[in-house]
């Protein structure tokens, strides 16, 4: 410290340029930590010795000074040391004296910071010493783990020290930009008050040169031209002087604006952050109610029916799962449920189904649901967003089939779906049609509205759109079915038809575009007798779905085989109209955005990715009641709408149409002919019957006949 120290003083006292050192400036100094060191000095105490070893090096560095000769100016010398003035000697006395204050600011935090160092070692030692002395080994496991909270309450004072350092740090940047906004301020001041100071001074010049040197003119008054001359002139100063102010403010503004935009940006991407935490915890909150709920009903499955108090325990807490409002338990109004009642669709997240098992599985598949969407918002979503936003033109091409597939965001969806049924039917759309089609509705009765009236009330019971008494959805697909039955007399209706038209209403609104949706799905995209009174199509269809299942997933299969299950009968509805009713509403119009430009092709890869995506469930049942019994509500078990897209998109490649047409065509044949086998052996067995009441009734008269001769 006393080497630092003089090594310092040393420093500060050297005002002479260095090549006025000589050996004789340097034995004083050399002699100076002598003499503060000398502890036989009497009455002179250690801190003294630092400013009366200054004293004594300033006092010989000025008389060496005086006493060196010069030997380039030998003349100035004595003169130059006679000028130093007293002023000089008390700046360099004060600076002498800042310096010394500095290196005692700098020895007593060293002091400080040995302290805290001695004490840390000192309470090192203590707690070695304890943990010596210990004389079992519980008394050293607990010796250890206080060091371990100690060291981990040291840690957290880190990292709140850490947090203050960036806030202090993050302050101090914001005043270093507020000094630098002000200083381009006072230097945009200065620079206007700079072109004023100029403009004065030429005005000043100009008048200075008027009063020395006056035009030569005769005394009269200046007439009004030359009045109005100066005043045009004055004007123009004016306005030059406020063309600049303006522009010193627009300067000013534009800083303002710049460093606004910055903390705008800043906000914004602070706001983005906790958006995406709070979507987060909320996926995380939704996962963890429907482990709980989904923990409850395995508990239900495994107590069975038999009355206990666990039982009726276990009953409560399923209530109150299935009751339990975020809204009524929060008290501040804040929301803390995801889950609404309705979708934006308006299809209730949970329906009321009057079993409680299937209440129970559709409040955690809407956990489920509602936590994919909040984990996938961030990663998958937004990026697709943008994908939509950055396309402005519609085009068929391969990019344009892969974001159909992702599926469409909502805010796009009535603007794609629009483009695609126009792409189905703009060879025959004419404007007006809808509206003939009304007309000629209103003036005669159409034989198939009686079963349209019949199905409206049984259109969607769990959506809101047609089930309020107050909502014009119904009248909407009431005017939509009856135009389209007498655009296609040969298929009127068929009950299907309105769950596909009501689809079409939710999403475009428009009750024209929505009867085009329904045109084009049923003479564009599906084949040609799929809705006819035999429906056909729609038993090839079916075939040709059990032979892509056996090829796709043989064991499912033969497992279904195995227990004499008829697919068939859950399947035939999901194809007629399009999953309407098995899919949730999300899953379901992922599922239409595909249907509407790729074909029926869709409608098969996703039946086989639904089989696939429970294939692991269903093979677990070994009865064929409990499969039935699955099967007739597995679909509404599906959540992740990702995971079946890419099942039915990459795990059941390869997938070719044509393999679908010749399938198609092959089971048509065998149909074909087994019908022409069924209607002929309709009409042998009416000629038998025919035949045989022919018979009976020659045999009654000829009885009647009988009694008259009697």
């Amino acid at each position: 410290m006393h080497n630092i120290r003089g090594n310092k003083q040393t420093q500060g006292t050297g005002h002479e340029p260095p090549e006025e050192d000589s050996p004789q400036s340097r034995e004083p100094q050399r002699e100076e930590p002598s003499s503060a060191h000398d502890p036989s000095t009497p009455g002179r105490e250690p801190a003294d010795s630092p400013k009366l070893a200054l004293k004594s090096s300033l006092a010989i560095s000025f008389v060496q000074k005086a006493k060196r000769p010069s030997n380039t100016f030998p003349f100035f010398s004595e003169g130059i040391t006679r000028n130093r003035t007293a002023q000089e000697k008390v700046v360099a006395l004060e600076q002498q004296v800042l310096m010394l204050t500095k290196e005692l600011k700098s020895q007593k935090e060293l002091v400080k910071i040995l302290h805290k160092a001695l004490e840390a070692a000192q309470q090192e030692k203590r707690a070695s010493s304890a943990y010596l002395a210990a004389a079992e080994d519980k008394d050293r496991l607990e010796l250890v783990r206080h060091k371990v909270r100690q060291i981990a309450e040291l840690g957290w004072r880190v990292e709140a020290l850490e947090q203050e350092r960036e806030s202090l740090a993050h302050t101090a940047s914001l005043r270093e930009q507020q000094v630098q906004e002000l200083q381009q301020h006072v230097q945009l001041l200065m620079d206007k008050n700079h072109a004023k100071q100029q403009v004065i001074c030429k005005l000043s010049e100009k008048v200075t040169q008027d009063f020395t040197h006056p035009p030569d003119q005769s005394p009269l008054p200046p007439d009004t031209a030359d009045r109005d001359l100066l005043s045009q002139q004055e004007k123009i100063e004016h306005l030059k002087d406020d063309m600049e102010a303006y522009r010193t403010q627009n300067r000013f503004l534009n800083s303002e604006i710049h460093q606004v935009t910055k903390i705008w940006r800043k906000a914004a991407e602070k706001e983005k952050a906790l958006l995406t935490k709070c979507a987060y915890l909320q996926a995380r909150n939704c996962q963890v109610e429907s482990k709980y709920l989904a923990g409850l009903q395995k508990l239900q499955e495994a107590l069975g029916d038999e009355p206990s108090k666990c039982s009726e325990l276990l009953r409560q807490l399923i209530q109150e799962a299935l009751q339990w409002e975020a809204g009524e338990a929060s008290a501040d109004g804040i929301e803390l449920s995801p889950i609404s009642q309705y979708d934006e669709y308006g299809f209730l997240t949970v329906p009321d189904y009057e079993v409680e098992d299937l209440k129970l599985l559709a409040k955690i598949q809407a956990l489920e649901v509602r936590s994919h969407h909040l984990l996938g918002l961030e990663a998958v979503d937004r990026p697709l967003r943008e994908r939509w936003a950055a396309l402005d033109e519609l085009v068929p091409s391969a990019e344009l089939k892969q974001l159909l597939r992702g599926g469409v965001p909502r805010e796009h969806r009535p603007r794609v779906w629009r483009w695609l049924v126009h792409l189905r039917v703009q060879h025959m759309h004419t404007p007006g049609c809808y509206q003939e089609l009304l007309s000629r509705g209103r003036a005669r009765e159409q034989p198939a509205a009686r079963q349209i009236e019949l199905d409206l009330n049984r259109t969607f019971p769990n959506n809101k759109h047609f089930t309020c008494p107050t909502s014009s959805f119904p009248d909407k697909l009431r005017r939509v079915l009856l135009a389209f039955s007498w655009q296609n007399p040969t298929i009127g209706y068929c009950q299907g038809l309105n769950r596909l038209a009501a689809i079409a209403l939710l999403v475009l609104e428009e009750e024209e575009s929505a009867f085009w949706c329904l045109v084009a799905i049923v003479e564009t995209i599906m084949p040609a007798d799929y809705y006819c009174n035999t429906l056909t199509a729609s038993q090839v269809d079916q075939r040709v779905l059990q032979d892509l299942l056996s090829e796709k997933l043989p064991r499912l299969m033969a497992h279904l085989g195995q227990h004499h299950v008829d697919l068939s009968l859950i399947t035939f509805n999901w194809f007629l109209v399009v999953f309407a009713d098995s899919l949730i509403s999300n899953i379901l119009l992922q599922v239409w955005d595909a249907f509407l430009y790729e074909g029926t092709k869709v409608l098969f890869r996703y039946a086989l990715a639904i089989f696939k995506y429970n294939e692991k469930e269903i093979l677990r049942l070994q009865n064929s009641l409990e499969i039935y019994q699955y099967l007739r509500f597995f679909t509404k078990t599906i959540s992740n709408s990702r995971k079946l897209m890419n099942i039915a998109f990459n795990d059941m490649n390869p997938f070719r149409m044509k393999q679908l047409r010749q399938l198609r065509i092959i089971h048509r044949e065998r149909l074909e002919a087994e019908l022409q086998e069924l209607e002929q052996l309709k009409a042998e067995y009416l000629e038998r019957q025919t035949f045989q009441g022919r018979a009976v009734a020659e045999g009654c008269a000829s009885e009647d006949e009988g009694e008259g001769e009697a």
